[in-house]
């Protein structure tokens, strides 16, 4: 009976997956261009102007989550930190009971200027997207020259008291995959743990992937065969494989997402910026929440209703099948 009710705390799917992650998407706006996501810069899908979920809203949806187990949650995009009540987001997150990991993903253009401000807001853990150390590529593979300010952002965020800083760096064939060597030293004394994310393919960007794609396998075989070491991981933790090494201060991270089993594992899902929950980042039209997020007291329904969409979650994505799913690009649900 004691095994039931602990069971019943938790979101669960048909293969005894259990989810303490949830990734939480507040606009599907972003400034930047990037290759790989949106080169051609943010266009809106509808005439209107955007609704994207209210404060309220976005208590009541985190609230649901943190009483069925959630104990992370990530504000993604898009670009989070465009919203002007971006510091309220972080704190309406905060103050759920039972959360006790609140990160973001960002490109950082706004981070030297605010990052204080989120962390006193309760931001525990930031991720930061750098796909290169050379300011040329920076601006080639971005859209945008702004890699002196994202830097500056990233030294700030050490000077607000992040312990670490994780940076999300996506490896591109002949474009910055060149770079490991100058990111191993960058990282050799600064407490950053640097995230190389496999490209992944999606409905609107087959060309890019099949010109650019590069397995992270060389990358991990060359830090075990020199002295690298895996970690272990804690259950509210992202799908990155994460290892250490004793002559460094820095970690590497390796997401690869067409590896065997990646979706074992999987514990995280996400909600988008209009409400909708999704299963995976691929394949999918979603299940829309919002209707029970309108007012309070309809959390037992917000809560099955998440709990019926699970049982809908495939074993895995199919990505390595060929089958991108449904998602036109990586900022349509927040990445």
């Amino acid at each position: 009976m004691a095994k039931q009710l602990e069971d019943n705390l938790h979101f669960e799917d048909r293969f005894n997956r259990k989810f303490y992650y949830l990734r939480l998407s507040v606009t599907d706006v972003c400034n930047f261009k990037c290759t790989y996501c949106l080169p051609d810069g943010y266009h809106p899908t509808e005439k209107k102007k955007p609704s994207f979920l209210t404060l309220d809203e976005i208590q009541r949806v985190t609230g649901a989550f943190a009483e069925c187990g959630t104990t992370k949650v990530r504000i993604t995009g898009g670009e989070p930190s465009l919203r002007r009540d971006f510091t309220d987001i972080i704190r309406t997150v905060a103050s759920q009971p039972g959360i006790t990991k609140v990160a973001t993903t960002t490109n950082g253009y706004r981070m030297a200027k605010h990052v204080k401000s989120w962390k006193k807001a309760g931001l525990t853990h930031i991720n930061v997207s750098v796909d290169s150390l050379d300011p040329k590529m920076f601006h080639q593979i971005t859209g945008e020259n702004m890699f002196h300010q994202v830097m500056s952002g990233i030294d700030a965020a050490f000077d607000a008291g992040f312990e670490q800083v994780k940076i999300n760096t996506v490896l591109l064939k002949d474009l910055n995959s060149q770079e490991l060597p100058k990111f191993l030293d960058w990282i050799k004394t600064r407490p950053i743990q640097l995230r190389f994310i496999e490209l992944m393919q999606t409905g609107e960007m087959d060309d890019m992937f099949n010109n650019h794609h590069l397995s992270g396998v060389s990358i991990r075989n060359h830090l075990i065969g020199n002295g690298w070491i895996l970690k272990i991981k804690s259950n509210n933790d992202g799908p990155a494989q994460v290892f250490c090494h004793p002559d460094y201060v820095g970690e590497i991270g390796l997401i690869m997402p067409y590896e065997k089993d990646f979706c074992q594992s999987c514990n995280r899902l996400r909600v988008s910026a209009k409400g909708k929950l999704h299963l995976c980042l691929f394949g999918e039209h979603g299940v829309d929440l919002r209707d029970l997020l309108a007012e309070n007291g309809q959390r037992a329904e917000l809560i099955g209703r998440i709990q019926g969409g699970l049982q809908q979650k495939a074993v895995g994505h199919f990505l390595d099948e060929g089958n991108s799913g449904m998602t036109p690009h990586l900022a349509s649900i927040g990445g």
